[in-house]
């Protein structure tokens, strides 16, 4: 039996495995090598990795972690969990029943593609979602952000940190007068319709061709489409889980232990905080793996 067994080796995954085998504890991490942010070219923002593709961070973090006996890593799906506190039972993919003292479930959360021609063929090049990850390269630039609700006005404000030529697009949401008053205060154009296609050209820029028969180009678009996990696992097992406005999360204590004694989270799949984060995800990971190792001292 493993000590812990982490379903998900993304960037948070890896993070509670580095911990977990520097402490000596045997851990089985299980993974699918479908990332969430595997259609981006490079990641940002990331201390000592800025500007590297994120399949190459993930792949160097699985050589170094070889040099820990204690892990192992294993590409396998998780299709059920059963069991409690310090005898859970995983069966994977391949039929193989695993067992662990601890689980940390940091299998992500997959972004759900809007039925609009060319959305997911631009997805993570000419629309993106997070100005931290992809900002800078763009700064100055003709942006656009397609409106999801409320909280697109906190966008709105964040994004004149690093432009101030900003176009939203109210892809069919109701926009208050308060909200449009606002917008032109900051002398943000805003345009009706739905879009209908978005048209890539090169590796940033896009026209948003809309219902209204506009035709609108723009250097950069950000997006925040819902998203939700990529398992049910914690559906199976019952645990609180936290609605956010783009979609659910699970909830934790902040230990990153779930409503379940034994299992933690980490990774989106348990963040409230957007956009999303390498950074974070590994932070919230290594502190998953450290709390699972320090709850089983004696």
């Amino acid at each position: 039996m493993d000590d812990v067994i982490i379903i998900g080796g993304s960037f948070a995954g890896l993070a509670a495995a580095l911990q977990l085998g520097r402490a000596r504890r045997e851990v089985t991490v299980l993974d699918t090598g479908l990332p969430r942010n595997r259609f981006a070219g490079h990641s940002h923002g990331v201390l000592g990795h800025d500007h590297k593709p994120p399949s190459d961070i993930l792949a160097e973090a699985r050589r170094q972690l070889a040099r820990y006996p204690a892990v192992r890593l294993v590409n396998a799906r998780a299709d059920s969990i059963s069991g409690a506190i310090d005898n859970f039972s995983v069966l994977t993919g391949d039929g193989e029943s695993l067992g662990a003292r601890r689980l940390i479930l940091s299998y992500g959360v997959v972004d759900q593609m809007p039925d609009v021609p060319g959305f997911a063929e631009g997805w993570g090049t000419s629309i993106v979602p997070c100005p931290y990850c992809d900002g800078f390269e763009v700064a100055g630039q003709h942006w656009g952000l397609v409106w999801s609700g409320p909280q697109s006005m906190n966008q709105v404000r964040l994004f004149h940190d690093w432009t101030d030529r900003l176009t939203v697009f109210a892809d069919g949401h109701d926009i208050p007068p308060d909200v449009r008053a606002d917008l032109a205060r900051r002398n943000t154009p805003f345009i009706d319709g739905r879009i209908i296609e978005i048209v890539r050209h090169g590796d940033h820029n896009a026209t948003l061709n809309l219902d209204t028969g506009a035709n609108v180009a723009v250097d950069i678009l950000f997006a925040h489409p819902r998203n939700k996990p990529s398992a049910s696992l914690h559906e199976a097992l019952g645990l609180a889980t936290v609605d956010t406005p783009l979609g659910i999360i699970l909830k934790v204590d902040e230990r990153r232990e779930t409503s379940m004694p034994g299992i933690y989270a980490a990774g989106d799949l348990a963040n409230p905080i957007t956009p999303p984060s390498v950074t974070l995800a590994s932070s919230h990971g290594a502190m998953a793996g450290i709390f699972a190792q320090q709850s089983m001292l004696v």
